[in-house]
């Protein structure tokens, strides 16, 4: 599974060998040096998994991660550290990192850690919703019903099928062909066009401010996604 990975290191030689470690593996990685920039970079953009080591210039390893999880980041976040003391991995732990590797570490543990992160990653977000809140709307998809502070809002049959699809997958970038192929079945007439089209009815109807858009978000150039 190809992955957008955010690695906080500021070791130059492990920073590259673990980039190149699982670019190899067919993941898109991105390296920061600093731990502000870390958490800025972060911030920017929608992340499968971050790796963080623990010492870093500016903000560390365990404030970058308090701060992530705050902000509502639910991706896999992996902690890289020299110190093997439990009390750091508590520490860790308890600040939202999912596991936790000590320096040095072997190549393959730290590729296999991080495919199985990714997979557990992925099988939640995969998971299909039966019924799901964001803002003030509930969506019950099992049985139709749709929410918005509390009074019903109408939405058409594919309405549904784009709103409960950018769910089941949120948080990752879907293209406009994507979408097309999976909820429109290569229908010929059909155009990326009618994507965008639909994108802005389901923001009328449930964002409380759709030119400014909370939930259902653009990814410029590339499709859209469903914030986490």
């Amino acid at each position: 599974m190809n992955a957008c990975i955010l690695m906080v290191e500021d070791e130059p030689g492990v920073a590259l060998v673990v980039a190149d470690l699982l670019r190899a593996e067919s993941h898109e990685v991105e390296t920061v040096a600093d731990g502000n920039a870390g958490l800025q970079r972060a911030l920017a953009r929608k992340f499968d998994l971050l790796i963080l080591d623990v010492m870093l210039p500016g903000l560390g390893g365990y404030e970058i991660c308090d701060a992530i999880r705050r902000h509502g980041f639910d991706g896999a976040i992996l902690m890289l550290t020299a110190r093997g003391e439990v009390s750091d991995r508590v520490k860790g732990l308890r600040t939202g990192a999912d596991d936790y590797l000590v320096k040095p570490f072997d190549p393959d543990e730290l590729v296999a850690r991080v495919g199985a992160l990714l997979r557990r990653v992925h099988k939640e977000e995969l998971t299909p919703v039966m019924k799901f809140q964001f803002g003030s709307v509930t969506a019950d998809f099992s049985k139709g019903e749709f929410l918005k502070d509390a009074r019903p809002v109408s939405l058409a049959a594919k309405e549904i099928e784009l709103l409960r699809h950018l769910i089941n997958h949120r948080g990752r970038v879907l293209s406009r062909q994507d979408l097309l192929d999976q909820l429109w079945k290569h229908q010929p007439h059909i155009t990326e066009r009618t994507v965008d089209v639909h994108i802005a009815w389901l923001r009328q109807k449930l964002e409380d401010q759709p030119g400014s858009p909370r939930f259902i978000l653009t990814a410029r150039g590339e499709g859209y996604y469903f914030s986490r």
